[in-house]
Order: C-alpha cells, then structure tokens, then sequence
C-alpha cells in the first residue's frame, strides 16, 4: 500500500509516520479533477498576484465565516531590494563628524586626514569606517555606565533603557551581571513601577519571581488598592510584567485584568511619550513585542525629559539601528536574487512572492550582525514550507497531494521519487532535494545529525497537509483534538522550532532537537498560536469558498456554540499557548537561549496577526513596517 494511499490505515497522531488520511475518506468519494482551494489560509500561506478575494458575505445566525473566491491579492516587493540603492546614511554621519572634530579626541584623526575628501564625500566607505569607529567609542562609553551603577533603581533602569534601544546585545555579560545584584539585592520598594520592573526584567532572564510581590499593592479582600489606578506609569509596568504569567497565577490575570481597564480609562488624559506606549502595551504588551520594533519606537521617545537620558546611549542605538541596516539591505538583495531564480525554475504560478516577508520572519528571530547565515538558511526553509502549504492548499488535487506526499518522505533515501510527481511539481521538488542538500553541506562533520530532523518536519508538515487536504475533499469538520493536533503542525511548531535549532550552531544540542521534533509544549504552543490567531483573523475577515472548517468553526459545531463565544475560547487558547512559552523559560533552563529565540518567532506572530488580521496574505499592512526596519535609517 502507498504511503498516503486513500485507504490507508490512519493514525490519529499527525506526526505519525504516514501519509494517510482518516477512514471516513474512502477511496469511493468523488474527488474533483479541478484545482482546489481547500484550507484556511495560514501565517506562511503563499499565493501569486494573479489572485485576489472576492468576498461572498453567507453568515448563519451560528457565525459560520463568510467565504471568499479567488481573486487578486496584494503583490510582493519584487525586485525592489535587488536594484535598491539605498540613501546615504552619510549625509546624517557627515554632519556628526563635524561636531566629532569639533572635540579634542577627534584632533589626531583631523591632523591625520583631510575631512573633506574622506568623510564628507558621500558613499566613501571612510563614513561607514567611521560610523563603526563611533560606535566603539560609544560602547565604551556605555560600558562606563554600567561600572559606575551602584543603586538598583538606577541598575534597573539602565538595564530596561538598553535593551528597549535594541542595543543590550552589545551588553550581554554586563546586563547578566547587573541582574544578579538586582536579584540579590535588598529591595523594599512601594512604587509599583519599581517593583513591577524588577519582576519583568528578572523573569524576561529566566529567573523565577513570586508574583506575591504585588501584595503590598491588594487590599486583604485581594483586589488591587485604588490608590495605583491614578498612577499611568506604574499600571503600564505593572501590565507588562503581568503578562510573564505562566499557568494559574491567578494574582497575574487580575493584574492584567486591573492595570487595562484603568489604561483604557485614562488614554485620551495621558502625554506623549506616555500615551503612545500605553497604546503600544494595549495592543501587543512588551514582553510580547519585538525587540527591533520597540527600538525604533522607542528610539523616537527617548529624549532629554526621560530621567534616564543619556545621549551616549541615544547615539549608540540610532546608529545600531543604521549599520546593522545597512548589512540587512545586502541580505535581501542575496535573498531575492536567491528567490528569482528558484521562482522561474519552478515556475509555478500560484506561489505568492513573500521572500522578504519570510526574511522579516528570520530577521525577528535572528537579528544580531553575526547571524547572517541563520537569516539566509530560516528564510530559505520558510519559503519551502509557503511554496509546500500553498500546493496543497491552492493548486493540488487529493490525488496530486498524495503523490506529493509520498515523494517527500521517500526524499532522504530515493531521489527518484521525482517520477511519482505530476509534471508541474517536478522542479520543486528537485529544488526542495537541492537545498536541503546545501543546508547540509553548512553544518560541520559533528553536526551532519541535524540534516535528518529539518528533513523529518518537513515531512511531518506534508503528512499534516495532505489530512487537512482529506477533511476539505470531504467536507469533514474535525473533532477540536483532531483539529488542534493537526493544527499546531500546520500552524510550524515543528518546523520552526527545527529550523531555528538548525541556525544556531552548537547552543543547540542533540536532546534539543528531540526535544522539538517530539513537539513538546513549548514547541507546540507555537503552532497553536499562529493557527488559533489566523483562525480567527479569517473568521472575521473570511475564508476562502472551499477551505476547510477553521478552529473556530469546529468549536461552534461541537460545542453548538455562538461565533463570539467559540472567538472568545479561542482567543483564550492563544493566551494559554503564551503562558505555556512563559513557563518553559523556567522549566528548561538548558533550554534558555532556545526559548528565547522561540519566543522571538511567537512575537512576529503576534505582529502579523495582530486584531484579527493576516498581514503576511494581506502584505499592504506590514509595508511600512519593512520600510521602517530595512529602508528608512534613523535620523542621526
């Protein structure tokens, strides 16, 4: 019997190493020789520009999603970042060095060099030489300020100012070391910012904090007293850090529950900058938000009113932001080249140019200058999962499906697989053969294992697609396990957590990677939250004419519920997938560096399917975003 053979036996577990599909799909079912689109369409769900959605309002009283049918989306950026020159960071450089040789360190460079023909002359690499000169300086000087903190209000502040700017990687042993003494300190504080900052930034390291801390701010009835409702600085603080909560820390919910209903209160009363982080916080909290994103709001923020003001920080992050973009813009041009050539070998139609959305993807994982490989490998794999999840979902029939499938799991050892395939899938499939041999050919000879377990998600991945392909055929509403099962493999769990352990060379252990491909809790909360969130983004905003049941419509049928009901569950269980992240941060400290680039990929899902949205189908919402970080430099 072929493996995903119509009748084959099915296995419940969707990891199981088979390719078939539930028994309910005999092999008598009438199946449709046209091309289908049958699935919801996921975080990486690629489609060409070709395409658009129609919106076809059918609502039932049950809140059964309203469809849509193929039409035009919106196109990718192209070859925008092959043939973009970027402006002169220089213009800013040029008039900083001015002042710079107006400062008697600077005498000895002005003797040495003539400014004008070396610095001011706009895209000389001297500038550039420059700019990396500065921010050495700039570091030392930086360093100095953590030396001369004594005072753990001060040692705290320091430590949420520099990683809020983006530029705690250039502090990492500093920052490690100024936490301990805060964790070992004597710390009696009343002032809820204090004592809620303390908490975030000690459990943002992984380290363990009661959240009876904030007793000191309850009544004996166990509700928050009223005097912190007028205190805008300390709710926001006081919000974040509540939302580090793991599992039944009910004194964390009603943090949560109390410092928003007063934000909200108060948002139309606050200044700038208070008022727009409050607004940020409302939206996607801090310890949900990416580092790079806050840094360049916050980097518009932080000025001479804060009490914390240094412009040797200032500086250091605007020309962090820069320089790192800089190589950022030489990354996306190597990628997009990478993807034009792999689109017109392939040459299939359907498939969405999405490279530099999957590179931002990377890049939030991943974004320190010494991680150019990981980018380049993680955005590579994300666009063989999009091209893989967009045949199922728009272009593949059941039987092709099949055919795919069972050619991706005979890849490791049978390359002549290649022959099952219908004609149109072949270069594909030679292509996926190619460069998972050229991932293979980065690791060194101790790490050769790691080939076998980014192969094996890749397979699971399929085996997943292709049931999901079965309950469209079918018309088949899953049972909420089945559903979330498969879900959470659909939604990247073990794809992305293998991928990510791939990109970081030793930190990432033989025992991590079981870890992952065995899609622990952790591993699968990750799925959960990127299918769960774009469930319900296509709920609201529909779903194609012939995609599958969503989460949220297999909890209205099982549970015979209303659409905000099953919305509102759903939304529950992306906050129980968080909490669960949360938790693994203490539960697995071998695991810590793990986690944290784990949890950098659940907070781009955050970003992209944010209020219900999919900003990676409809890529309109995330252009400014990418201007912002690989376009527009921070003004100096």
């Amino acid at each position: 019997m072929m493996a995903g053979d119509i009748s084959a036996p099915y296995k419940s577990r969707p990891w199981d190493d088979t390719g078939s599909i539930p028994p309910a799909f005999s092999s008598s079912s009438t199946i449709s020789s046209q091309h289908q689109h049958h699935r919801g369409h996921s975080f990486l769900r690629p489609c060409h520009p070709v395409f658009v959605t129609r919106l076809v309002c059918r609502c039932s009283s049950k809140g059964i999603a309203p469809e849509m049918e193929a039409g035009f989306t919106a196109p990718g950026w192209g070859d925008f970042f092959i043939n973009y020159t970027p402006p002169q960071l220089q213009a800013a450089a040029d008039q900083l060095w001015l002042q710079y040789c107006s400062m008697t360190v600077a005498m000895r460079a002005w003797r040495d060099c003539d400014p004008l023909s070396s610095y001011l002359i706009p895209g000389n690499i001297a500038s550039m030489e420059w700019m990396i000169e500065r921010t050495n300086e700039l570091k030392e000087d930086v360093n100095g300020l953590f030396e001369a903190c004594e005072d753990v209000v001060e040692k705290m502040n320091l430590v949420d100012v520099v990683q809020r700017l983006g530029i705690d990687h250039h502090f990492k042993e500093q920052i490690t070391t100024m936490l301990c003494s805060i964790q070992s300190a004597d710390f009696n504080s009343t002032n809820l910012h204090d004592v809620a900052l303390r908490f975030r930034l000690l459990r943002q390291q992984g380290v363990w904090v009661s959240p009876e801390l904030f007793n000191i701010f309850r009544n004996e009835d166990g509700c928050f007293i009223s005097d912190i409702a007028g205190d805008p600085k300390g709710l926001l603080s006081l919000y974040n850090a509540a939302n580090l909560l793991t599992h039944n820390e009910t004194i964390l919910e009603e943090a949560i529950s109390f410092a928003r209903n007063h934000q909200e209160l108060m948002r139309g009363t606050l200044k700038s900058p208070l008022a727009e982080q409050v607004s940020r916080s409302l939206q996607i909290p801090l310890p949900r938000t990416l580092k790079r994103v806050e840094a360049t709001n916050y980097i518009l923020e932080y000025n001479i009113q804060e009490p914390t003001y240094n412009p040797s920080i200032l500086e250091l992050a605007k020309l962090d932001i820069n320089l790192h973009q800089h190589l950022y813009q030489k990354e996306l041009k190597a990628i997009s080249e990478w993807w034009q050539d792999l689109s017109r070998d392939i040459e299939l139609e359907y498939v969405r140019d999405r490279v530099v959305e999957c590179y931002f993807c990377s890049y939030a994982v991943f974004h320190e200058q010494e991680h150019t490989r990981a980018r380049l490998i993680l955005t590579k794999l994300f666009m063989l999962w999009s091209i893989l999840d967009d045949t199922y979902d728009v272009r593949a029939t059941l039987d092709e499906g099949q055919k795919l499938n069972e050619a991706i799991q005979r890849m490791i050892w049978d390359n002549s697989a290649v022959s099952l395939l219908p004609e149109y899938l072949r270069k594909f499939f030679l292509n996926v053969l190619s460069i998972f041999n050229e991932f293979e050919d980065e690791l060194g000879a101790h790490e050769k294992y790691k080939g076998a377990y980014i192969t094996k998600a890749y397979q699971t991945a399929s085996r997943c697609y292709l049931q999901e392909s079965g309950w469209f055929h079918q018309n088949y509403i899953p049972p909420i396990k089945e559903k979330a099962d498969v879900s959470a493999i659909t939604g990247g769990s073990q794809i992305v957590s293998v991928g990510l352990l791939f990109c970081m060379g030793d930190v990432a252990t033989k025992e991590a990677f079981e870890w992952a491909i065995g899609c622990a809790d952790a591993v699968r909360a990750i799925g959960e939250i990127g299918r769960y969130m774009n469930d319900m983004a296509a709920h609201k905003n529909g779903k194609n004419k012939m995609d599958t049941a969503s989460f949220v419509e297999c909890y209205i049928k099982e549970h015979n519920a209303t659409s905000e009901v099953a919305l509102a569950n759903t939304s529950a269980m992306v906050e129980s997938a968080w909490k669960t992240i949360n938790q693994a941060w203490f539960e697995h400290d071998t695991l810590l560096p793990v986690m944290q680039r784990f949890s950098n990929y659940a907070m781009c899902l955050m970003l992209y399917l944010n209020e219900k949205r999919n900003a990676y189908t409809n890529n309109k919402d995330l252009k400014g975003m990418i201007k912002t970080h690989f376009v527009d430099p921070i003004p100096l």
